[in-house]
């Protein structure tokens, strides 16, 4: 049975991409979750509010008899109660959502993603090869020049090769302008700004090619610089860093 993921954008896009980390799945389950009680919401203030314009306009005979009510403690204190107990049940997992996205597991394996205007380079600081660390920059491919089957405006010449069910750091900044370094698939999302390095973890829970773009406007080529991660097995993955070396 064949079956295909969602790793890109596409046009007229409503869903999330497929999750590829522990992270993506806990934001896709707590958006599924947030939207049942979003919609149980809507749905029940829609049916109040139908019911008090039917029921309650200057025609109807029940108008009359609510105009001597001036307050209820008892409904005041439902929906006072109410929303504050959901508040608490929504408020729970996102912290803890929130929580194990900024933590920090000891790492394996460090890259360092910087933005420019407009490409990324990339260095993994853990290697080094004859000429020093190991470094690239990555370039989207112009769109003349794209073979049969690869995507317009997101692939690029150097990918990002990383394994799997491997903790990475990743560490983001920029060289020039705000850039963010924005991969869906993988859960991230990071501001790349000059004069700082922000952090964060991903742990790849599958094989795949993963696309992102800058998610900060940079200037006029800030739609031209695609990211691209590859998910590769340990073996191939030592193989690639080999050929690197």
């Amino acid at each position: 049975m064949l079956f295909f993921l969602l790793d890109s954008s596409v046009a007229w896009q409503m869903n999330f991409q497929d999750a590829a980390s522990p992270v993506m799945e806990g934001i896709i389950n707590l958006h599924h979750d947030l939207m049942f009680f979003i919609t149980f919401i809507l749905f029940f203030v829609l049916v109040v509010m139908a019911r008090t314009l039917i029921y309650f306009n200057e025609n109807s005979p029940y108008a009359g008899s609510s105009s001597s009510v001036v307050h209820g403690t008892t409904i005041e204190i439902i929906w006072t109660v109410i929303p504050s107990l959901i508040l608490i049940v929504v408020a729970l997992p996102s912290f803890a959502l929130l929580y194990s996205i900024d933590e920090m597991i000891d790492p394996a394996l460090t890259i360092k993603c910087v933005g420019h205007q407009w490409y990324w380079s990339y260095e993994y600081g853990d290697f080094e090869s004859q000429l020093g660390v190991i470094n690239f920059d990555s370039y989207m491919i112009p769109e003349d020049e794209l073979q049969i089957g690869e995507l317009r405006l997101l692939e690029v010449d150097n990918r990002v090769v990383l394994p799997l069910n491997t903790h990475i750091r990743v560490l983001v900044t920029a060289a020039d302008v705000l850039h963010s370094w924005a991969v869906p698939s993988l859960g991230i999302k990071l501001d790349a700004c000059t004069g700082r390095l922000n952090q964060t973890s991903v742990f790849i829970l599958r094989n795949g090619v993963f696309f992102g773009q800058c998610s900060e406007i940079c200037g006029v080529g800030h739609a031209n610089m695609p990211i691209v991660v590859e998910a590769v097995t340990s073996n191939k993955y030592v193989k690639w860093l080999a050929e690197k070396i």
